[in-house]
């Protein structure tokens, strides 16, 4: 296997867990009781981007998979 399929492996499994980062970082900026002094609805508008991002990420992240772990090997 070349470095470069490796190197792009790595970061695809890279971006799929940070999927899980921004999930969470939304969900703990939401719903946070630590996070009390930060009026609800600005932390609701700063939550619901992360969101937002973090499934489009899932749509990348599945292209990503799809094509460096599961394609046929067609350009070797």
């Amino acid at each position: 296997m070349d470095s470069r399929k490796l190197y792009d492996r790595f970061f695809t499994i890279f971006g799929t867990m940070m999927i899980f980062f921004y999930f969470f970082l939304a969900y703990f900026v939401m719903f946070s009781p630590s996070l009390d002094h930060i009026d609800k609805p600005l932390r609701i508008m700063m939550g619901i981007p992360m969101i937002a991002y973090g499934l489009y990420r899932i749509t990348v992240s599945y292209r990503k998979i799809k094509e460096n772990f599961f394609d046929d090997g067609k350009d070797e």
